[in-house]
């Protein structure tokens, strides 16, 4: 299989899956307006689930490394393909929550606030399970991120007051409660895995089996999680499941893109984590909270209507989350 081998690809991956993780949620404004973000997850899924298989039979099945991915996939204990697992229950719950938050609030709030969280969460669990880096330049980038986070909520305030539309205070609060569950999901995915990924370890996954097993379960609790989303949304009326097959073949081809998008992330953090560990790995990936959050100010115009004195805010917390990411990356 292949596996990264120095820091400084690894490094390079992680930058890409900042990219590929504050992208992906374009995607949800790119289908018709009546294509609900209920129905657009079960194309997301799929697409997670879509690419983890390629990826598992091409990179994750050829080369000298480790096992290949049907090899490691009978060898693989119990304990460790539950962890796998249940990383992609967690993340699921946290990621339906944050594309609520993304329809109510937009981009440019429910990123920095959700995946703001859950990196500061995320980098300390991360870091304690794994403790690779220097503690005090990772933990001082997580205490500039977090001084961001709070920039970024009075922005949101400020946008609150001055909107005509009242502008609700469930999309902040769906953000935070997703960067909660966000930040712990990776533990459990680089807990199944073996520490060193040239060496086979055994019931250990492969970084590509465990990947797979994490979609697998973000698929599984979508039948539970978004099928309760869809008979009860956080807005609107109820959908249900005749309105997914009344979509436009657009629709669920965005839907699938979305998912593949994340998913190479996804899958690129988990390959650096080998060499930069999952604290940094996990936290730099993270930065995608500066992605979405220009997308959302400068393309789709989210705060045009906000009152004066709220740019400089939002300016001071993308220089903030740039200085703490770039802490992160040094740590190491």
């Amino acid at each position: 299989m292949f596996i990264v081998e120095n820091y400084g690809l690894a490094i390079m991956l992680c930058v890409v899956t900042m990219f590929c993780w504050g992208s992906w949620a374009n995607t949800t404004k790119l289908t018709t307006k009546t294509w609900r973000f209920e129905l657009f997850y079960w194309d997301y899924g799929f697409g997670i689930l879509l690419a983890t298989l390629v990826l598992a039979f091409t990179l994750g099945s050829n080369g000298s490394a480790g096992r290949a991915f049907l090899d490691d996939f009978k060898q693989a204990d119990t304990a460790n393909m539950l962890s796998a697992f249940a990383g992609g229950i967690i993340f699921n719950l946290a990621n339906i929550l944050l594309v609520a938050a993304i329809a109510i609030a937009g981009m440019s709030v429910a990123f920095p606030v959700g995946i703001g969280i859950a990196l500061v969460l995320g980098v300390i669990v991360n870091y304690i399970s794994v403790p690779q880096g220097n503690p005090l330049l990772i933990f001082a980038g997580v205490a500039l991120i977090a001084l961001a986070i709070i920039l970024n909520a009075r922005a949101y305030q400020k946008l609150q007051t001055n909107s005509t539309e009242g502008v609700s205070k469930k999309g902040l609060i769906l953000s935070v409660v997703s960067g909660c569950l966000m930040g712990l999901f990776y533990k459990y995915v680089a807990g199944s895995m073996v520490a060193d990924f040239n060496v086979p370890e055994a019931g250990k996954l492969t970084p590509y089996t465990a990947l797979v097993v994490f979609a697998v379960g973000v698929v599984v609790s979508s039948l539970f999680f978004n099928s309760i989303q869809m008979k009860f949304p956080f807005m609107g009326a109820p959908v249900s499941f005749a309105d997914y097959f009344k979509g436009k073949l657009k629709d669920h081809l965005v839907g699938i893109f979305g998912g593949v998008i994340w998913c190479i992330g996804m899958s690129l953090s988990i390959l650096a984590s080998g060499k930069a560990g999952p604290a940094v790995s996990y936290g730099l990936g993270q930065g995608a909270t500066v992605v979405a959050a220009l997308w959302g100010i400068y393309i789709w115009k989210e705060f045009d209507k906000a009152p004066a004195g709220t740019k400089p805010l939002l300016n001071m917390m993308l220089l903030l989350y740039i200085a703490g990411l770039a802490m992160i990356i040094v740590s190491k």
